[in-house]
């Protein structure tokens, strides 16, 4: 007996000392993700999202953002459709380049009234510059601005939404007040209904142009936002599956939360520490009772009974807590097994074999999801201190152009959209280039050319080892669209088939974005210009093929009057023009 008691001491105190270390409470907050799974997909209802996918951009426009007389027109549809409830989960904080799209728009939300608009930008005290900030929202049809944004746990995993962020209400929690829910939660968990996909969704060019039924929509609170993989509005979450869920579907999903009161509630601490007493307890007494095999047994049909309770609660809305009671459980059944050589050695095995088993169920969700991310973020981490100002603009621009040339040369959609997104980062090696140089008005020097052509190289390095299919083609991309057909470019002078296709579609696609719009160095040209450049180009710059699939894109994005030379652009070179 003094063994049990000792054992259900030392196992109850250090498992309630560790319940506050990162590990554990990471574990306990991994559980939750299991009870997701193991619950499944549940009953949805009043909601429903409408996504800005791959097909819109395919149907509407390869850039972003759209013109907001766009969003102006799905807001009417769904104004005409009866929603209950609009939330818009795309940010308007600056006025565009388009005052009367502006206005439109503007228009539109007071024309459907009382819209939620997506933030994440405040003063601190609750105020934003949404569509001219709150007094000319109010006038809006009672329009208001909430936050987007949601608390992340480490890996950046989404498991909860708070009341508010910054003095300015979430998304969620305005939802549910204007249907009369008022929660005093600080934080609260997000009751996922199941994996990404469980809510109904409906395309944005489909809502646009009309062909989703009204009776879809009616009465219910829709969520407009991005999910394109282009947008990256995806975050982890502990849904069900390993996909990942987009912005709107998550907010969704948070809303339905605010809306029923909140239904998951975590157990307080003093029930953790009540159950981890009666299991670390019951352990060692199991063990003096039927003898260390059976007493083992015993012990590990109580911590599965236990783990199907938790289950059980958690299917009612409890939230019982798992890793401490369990973890004190296996310490105490750890102390209490007998001494003895046989039977000790045993008991440990088993108990480790026990615990090796519960820390990988666990954690192996999140293993592989924080190696991948891990791979991401230290990538895009390299990548963050680039001054170009027009750097994002252009690759957004170069990007969409590259997967529309890709297609247009006969690869499938799959590798379009690997050439588009790897493009993206074909110019990462200018983060090693001076300002001096990077942005230079003039004519640069031979010495200044010769470090400016070194980027090539040093993107290729930073990409190069990588496991990731994308990163590899990024990696290709980056070496060598700066190669010419004709052997003349550089670094390697490689020539015709020796340049993979991916690099030649970068190349032709950075030059003729980087013709068509402003550079330090460089006025814009026309398109005809640049058409004319890219044709005196095949050959010698350019594979023909590939400069023909490009000026078959820019034809179909232009009107035929457009698209004829001008005399204008005779004697220039994209060679002498370019960087």
């Amino acid at each position: 007996m003094r063994i049990a008691l000792v054992a259900a001491f030392v196992g109850v105190a250090a498992a309630l000392a560790l319940g506050t270390s990162a590990p554990l409470e990471l574990a306990e907050r991994e559980t939750l993700d299991v009870r997701f799974a193991v619950r499944g997909t549940q009953p949805v209802d009043g909601l429903a999202v409408v996504a800005i996918d791959e097909r819109t951009f395919s149907e509407l426009s390869p850039t972003w953002p759209f013109r907001r007389r766009l969003h102006a027109r799905v807001l009417d549809r769904l104004r005409e459709a009866g929603a209950g409830q609009v939330v818009y989960d795309v940010q308007f904080t600056e006025p565009s380049d388009r005052p009367d799209d502006d206005l439109a728009l503007y228009d539109a939300v007071a024309r459907t009234g009382r819209v939620i608009l997506a933030t994440g930008e405040s003063d601190g005290h609750g105020g934003t510059r949404v569509l001219g900030g709150e007094e000319q929202l109010a006038r809006a049809g009672g329009a208001v601005a909430a936050s987007s944004t949601f608390p992340h746990d480490e890996g950046g995993v989404i498991r909860r939404y708070a009341r508010d962020d910054a003095g300015l209400d979430t998304i969620a929690t305005v939802a549910a007040e204007r249907h009369g829910k008022r929660s005093t939660d600080r934080e609260a968990l997000i009751d996922f209904r199941g994996p990404p996909g469980t809510i109904p969704t409906y395309s944005f060019v489909d809502v646009l142009r009309g062909r989703v039924d009204a009776g879809a929509l009616r009465g219910r609170t829709v969520v407009v936002g991005a999910s394109a993989p282009v947008l990256q509005d995806v975050h982890p979450t502990s849904a069900p599956g390993e996909e990942l869920m987009t912005g709107p579907e998550l907010q969704a999903n948070a809303i339905w939360t605010a809306l029923h009161g909140n239904p998951l509630r975590q157990a307080p601490g003093w029930v953790t520490a009540l159950v981890a007493l009666l299991l670390g307890g019951l352990a060692p007494l199991a063990v003096r009772a039927f003898g260390p095999v059976r007493g083992v047994a015993a012990a590990l049909a109580l911590a599965a009974a236990y783990a199907g309770g938790a289950q059980l609660a958690f299917a009612h809305g409890s939230v019982l807590p798992v890793a401490v009671p369990l973890l004190a459980l296996a310490i105490a059944l750890a102390i209490s097994v007998p001494a003895g050589a046989a039977a000790a050695i045993a008991a440990r095995t088993r108990t480790a074999r026990y615990n090796a088993e519960l820390e990988a169920a666990v954690h192996a969700r999140t293993a592989e999801l924080a190696e991948t991310r891990l791979e991401i973020v230290m990538r895009l981490a390299q990548a963050a201190e680039l001054r170009d100002d027009d750097t994002g603009d252009h690759i957004e621009r170069m990007s969409g152009l590259c997967r529309e040339v890709a297609l247009e040369l006969g690869m499938s959609a799959a590798e379009a959209d690997l050439v588009r997104h790897a493009s993206v980062l074909h110019d990462i090696g200018k983060i090693g280039v001076p300002d001096g140089i990077l942005l230079k008005p003039g004519t640069l020097t031979d010495e200044e050319l010769t470090i400016m052509r070194r980027h090539v190289l040093d993107g290729a390095r930073l990409l190069t080892g990588s496991d990731s299919a994308l990163l590899q083609a990024a990696e290709v991309i980056v070496r060598t669209h700066h190669e010419r057909w004709d052997g003349t470019g550089y670094p390697l002078g490689l020539a015709g088939e020796e340049i993979p296709l991916q690099g030649r579609i970068a190349a032709v696609c950075d030059v003729y974005d980087a013709l068509v719009n402003e550079r330090p160095y460089k006025r814009a040209w026309t398109v005809a210009d640049a058409c004319a450049e890219i044709e005196r180009g095949r050959g010698a710059h350019f594979e023909p093929r590939v400069a023909d699939a490009l000026l078959a894109v820019i034809a179909r994005r232009t009107q035929p009057e457009t698209r004829r030379a001008s005399s204008a652009s005779t004697g220039r070179s994209a060679s002498t023009s370019l960087r």
